[in-house]
């Protein structure tokens, strides 16, 4: 559906006169804002509020907003926002002085003084907060960072933000279109996203269908005006089954609030994208609440709904006795309601509900002054913890806005681990991700897991209701491959973190190695060198101290002879530079890991003659003696080309290629693969080429031992008949 320019220039004058009307409509004053506190705020708390609007409206003085109304309005009408939700003296008092520091010459120990640190805090963590998710990603990263720790101090802190982008969403339209765009853009990706996780639905509502509108208006006023049609049809039908339940709970002595609720314009468009339907193909767009007094009461109201309807297969959900991430609580179920039209129930208490429209913002209306926070707040703070530490663990600011993404979006998976304790994962995760949302170091050990007492692979997605046990090992690493089937931000973040750690510790390993080969040349090694004296090859080469200079040659940034030649001189000026490196070979085991690879032009395997050249950013990189490639490198720069002898005791497997010749004929490709088998070859790839009417050629890629392993196998392949020839796979 495409959006006419002619029509989006209509509406966005259309959006321009709303966005001065409202504020027209209904203004929000002093007045009418303490009025709206009286009821829950003390004498003396609601003249603090008044005392920050007079200090506010005299800081703001002369200035005004895009609408031409008066600056102050703007901060009133966010502290009416969360007056609302009935938040403390002190939120309302920072909304009203959220733009002072910023917008006036107001500093920070002045508001601590005029009211309390406290609302100094808050107004100084909004403030910071003004340029989140604005340009690149990095300073999208290094905003979001700032809003985690401002968040980390007082939650309050983002409330007062919310509400700020929720009245900047109501009168968006004063915007430029550019401005209008990126700003309702932002909200969808960002803000949204946030409200929901902490809880805050009807927040979330307003923010994706102002959004929506601004972004996609003649869609949006599409599905407005078909729901409203739809609704002049549906509209006897839900009174008729809110009666019926209504009548039923009565006669059971239940005493509940029933009404009828409608899907959100966003959501209605996002489940006809994603699911590809047709509006009149959305089953759930209008539906019922019942609220009642207390959680047990909430299960005999759905024993009563499911005896008065017979409800749908599959579709009740039990959000009470596992709340979702962000502390919503409910009971959902569809029941085939008046003529067998499917019609969703929610079920909740009073406290949920509020608590499922205002999320961490509800707390304060049930929270006593010295109890602790609990639900959607702990879960808050426990996420804003988890936001800090993905943001020490990432690599770059890219990965980690990426991995905050993950954990605003998530499709929610309930896992159990052996104590019963529920753990709460994103769609796709696998034991690995489980493993981490445990503890870090329970992932970084992890090497198996059993599901519901079944060992299953570390790779299997996991599905609510299963008990996941995790087995480690002191001595297990993460592995690369683990990021291919995580999906959890701190399981990603944790993998990378200890991968960067163990690259480490093998660079550090490996260019000790080869630096003591080098070293050889001047019959020293490096526990015989006066580091004191080698300050200035430690500059020379950028580094501080010698684990650097290690990891450096390690990774393949320094070449291992050339740092010899600086450090042998430093050390003896009378030392002659040699220009050819002739140290002796270097030991390769095979199971070094990150820092050794094995080139894929030649598939070296142990007890092949090999030699070794250092490659930029990827460490030591193997190849047989014969290859083409290392003999190219040998000509164009022969001091790089290493010669390496194995270990006698060799580790793990040796990836290598085959390439044969074989007749077209049914069945050769399961032949090759049951030898392969019996000679206990491990497959990885096979490619098969047309090379002419009666011959196949075929490449396969196979794990094996060692050279003799390979030459058994060789000879395994070589005895059926349909194989005309037989070679190892070397450029």
């Amino acid at each position: 559906m495409k959006e006419d320019p002619t029509y989006e220039s209509h509406y966005q004058s259309q959006l321009a006169s709303a966005a001065c009307k409202d504020e027209v409509a209904a203004p929000t004053t002093i007045q009418s804002l303490a009025d709206s506190v009286r009821d829950y705020l003390s004498p003396k708390q609601v003249d603090l509020v008044v005392r920050a609007y007079e200090y506010a409206e005299l800081a703001h003085k002369g200035q005004s907003r895009r609408t031409g109304h008066a600056y102050i309005t703007h901060p009133l009408a966010v502290a009416q926002i969360l007056a609302d939700m009935r938040l403390d003296h002190e939120t309302l008092m920072a909304a009203l002085l959220h733009d002072v520091l910023e917008d006036t010459t107001v500093l920070k120990h002045t508001l601590g003084e005029m009211f309390t640190p406290a609302v100094a805090d808050i107004v100084d963590g909004v403030s910071k907060l003004k340029t989140i998710f604005r340009s690149r990603a990095e300073a999208q990263a290094e905003n979001f960072q700032k809003m985690a720790i401002a968040m980390s101090k007082d939650l309050r802190v983002i409330l007062v933000k919310l509400a700020d982008r929720l009245h900047n969403m109501r009168t968006l339209g004063v915007m430029s279109k550019e401005k209008r765009t990126r700003i309702a853009q932002e909200t969808l990706d960002f803000y949204a996203p946030i409200a929901n996780r902490f809880g805050m639905h009807q927040l979330k509502i307003e923010y994706e269908d102002l959004a929506f509108s601004a972004l996609y208006p003649m869609r949006a006023d599409r599905i407005r005006r078909a729901v409203k049609s739809t609704a002049g049809n549906r509209k006897a039908l839900m009174e008729e089954t809110k009666k019926s339940l209504e009548n039923a709970l009565a006669q059971e002595g239940i005493e509940a609030t029933v009404t009828a609720r409608e899907k959100h314009l966003y959501s209605i468009y996002m489940k006809m994208k994603s699911q590809h339907k047709s509006f009149t193909d959305i089953m759930d767009v209008f539906g019922l609440r019942i609220v009642v007094k207390s959680a047990d009461t909430c299960y005999r109201v759905l024993g009563v709904s499911h005896a008065l309807y017979k409800p749908l297969a599959g579709r009740f959900k039990d959000y009470i006795a596992i709340p979702k991430l962000n502390g919503y609580q409910s009971l959902h179920t569809t029941l085939f309601g008046m003529h067998g039209i499917p019609i969703e129930v929610q079920i909740r208490t009073e406290q949920m509900e509020t608590i499922a429209n205002n999320g961490i913002a509800g707390h304060w209306l049930y929270k006593a002054d010295d109890a602790p926070f609990d639900g959607s707040q702990m879960r808050a703070r426990q996420w804003i913890s988890d936001l800090l530490e993905l943001q020490q663990r990432a690599g770059n600011s890219i990965e980690f806005v990426e991995n905050v993404k993950i954990d605003l979006f998530p499709d929610e998976v309930y896992v159990f681990s052996p104590k019963g304790e529920i753990f709460e994962l994103s769609k796709g995760a696998c034991p690995i991700d489980f493993a981490y949302a445990v503890h870090t170091a329970v992932g970084d050990t992890c090497v198996s897991c059993r599901i519901d007492r079944r060992l299953e692979p570390l790779s299997v997605q996991l599905r609510s209701g299963q008990t996941v046990e995790i087995i480690t090992s002191k001595a297990a690493t993460p592995s690369p491959d683990w990021l291919s089937f995580a999906v959890t931000g701190k399981a990603r973040a944790g993998i990378r973190q200890a991968l960067k750690n163990q690259q480490t510790v093998q660079s550090i390993a490996l260019g000790r190695r080869l630096l003591n080969r080098s070293l050889a040349n001047g019959k020293t090694s490096i526990k015989n060198l006066d580091f004191r004296r080698l300050r200035k090859v430690f500059i020379r080469f950028g580094v501080r101290k010698l684990d650097q200079l290690l990891e450096e040659i390690g990774i393949g940034n320094l070449m291992a002879y050339v740092v010899a030649q600086h450090l042998l001189s430093a050390d003896n000026p009378d030392y002659q530079s040699l220009i050819v490196d002739k140290g002796g070979p270097v030991a390769i085991r095979g199971g070094e890991g990150l820092v050794v690879s094995y080139s894929k032009c030649c598939y070296p395997v142990h007890g092949d003659p090999i030699v070794g050249h250092m490659s930029p950013g990827k460490g030591f990189v193997i190849h047989i003696d014969s290859c083409n490639n290392a003999a190219e490198i040998r000509r164009r720069t022969p001091n790089e080309i290493i010669p390496c002898r194995w270990s006698a005791t060799p580790e793990g497997e040796y990836l290598t290629a085959l390439k044969l010749d074989v007749d077209r004929v049914k069945g050769i490709i399961a032949e090759l693969a049951s030898r392969l088998n019996s000679a206990d070859a491990g497959i990885e790839n096979i490619k098969v080429d047309e090379r002419d009417a009666k011959l196949s050629s075929v490449t396969i890629e196979l794990l094996v031992h060692n050279r003799t392993h390979l030459a058994r196998v060789m000879r395994e392949l070589r005895n059926i008949p349909q194989v005309h020839k037989l070679t190892r796979y070397i450029t």
